[in-house]
């Protein structure tokens, strides 16, 4: 009964990737129910109510939210114009991008493209629908001054290219599932050969948590996979492609993981790199809860062009 339980949790968790990816894929197209629904497998009315029970949004919702959170990302970090940005993510035109977006945010992309200075804070929490305000200028200047100086004692930054890199995951919603992901990852890793003491686990975000409620995110944990493998029944396989990423090596307590990952997007935009397409992601050198002070020693990599 057990093993039962745990294939329908996997195909559903394995249909449910396919569905993430499609849609990041293909947000300028028309989405509809019918279509995403044909690729998991499902029937249109069986595939809602699982995406709801399994993401807690509707199909709807999901694709509205990550159209508008692709396109934060595109003001921010591209050049293009808000008229292109709102076609590049399926938007009909303007005046439907602006309604959407200000729903979301209380405020209209032009706004938000005026505020550009904070464009290194989370969105989210700086969004006067949730009843807070921005940081004037003169506040913001100071939060991101003491900010460079932090990086300055704590971190060691380098361009690297990279290698592509095969790995096996579990995705979960929302970071609190990551713990037990890891221990899933590795207990079928030890006996099956896969880990050794140059095994570095790894998170990879599919979501920019600048745009996204953390619980929305969706979090890989990820383990390496030191050889060559075609097919692995037990898990998802997916690859980091080669490129050149910045990374920022730190030893950090947990609580600096936010400041670690806003400071190193600082240094890319002062140093005038522009960031790549593909997804940003932590290596791990060591378990915090091993540490005496809880400190994880750990890179972080952001693709660049």
């Amino acid at each position: 009964m057990v093993n039962n339980e745990s294939e329908i949790q996997k195909k559903y968790s394995n249909r449910l990737n396919k569905v993430f990816q499609y849609i990041d894929e293909n947000l300028d197209s028309k989405l509809s129910l019918c279509t995403v629904s044909e690729k998991a497998f499902f029937s249109p009315f069986h595939f809602h109510r699982i995406f709801k029970l399994m993401t807690g949004e509707t199909l709807n919702e999901f694709i509205t939210r990550r159209r508008i959170e692709k396109s934060v990302l595109a003001i921010l970090h591209k050049k293009s114009s808000l008229s292109e940005i709102s076609h590049m993510y399926g938007f009909g035109d303007n005046s439907a991008y602006t309604k959407a977006f200000k729903k979301y945010y209380g405020i209209s992309p032009t706004e938000f493209k005026s505020q550009n200075p904070n464009k290194f804070s989370k969105t989210r929490q700086l969004n006067s629908k949730i009843g807070q305000s921005y940081p004037d200028l003169d506040e913001y200047v100071c939060i991101i001054d003491n900010l460079k100086k932090w990086m300055d004692m704590n971190a060691k930054i380098e361009i690297k290219q990279i290698p592509e890199q095969t790995y096996v995951y579990i995705t979960c919603i929302g970071p609190h599932g990551l713990p037990a992901a890891f221990q899933k990852l590795i207990t079928w890793a030890i006996p099956n050969g896969f880990m050794t003491e140059e095994t570095k686990l790894m998170t990879v975000y599919q979501d920019s948590l600048k745009v996204t409620e953390e619980e929305k995110a969706r979090f890989r944990a990820c383990l390496p996979m030191g050889k060559q493998v075609d097919h692995i029944d037990e898990f998802e396989t997916a690859k980091i492609p080669s490129g050149k990423y910045i990374v920022g090596k730190f030893e950090i307590i947990l609580d600096d993981f936010e400041k670690s990952w806003t400071g190193l997007y600082v240094w890319m935009d002062e140093n005038n790199y522009e960031r790549a397409e593909g997804e940003s992601f932590e290596v791990y050198h060591n378990n915090f809860n091993e540490h005496p002070k809880k400190i994880a020693i750990v890179d972080f990599y952001i693709p660049i062009k």
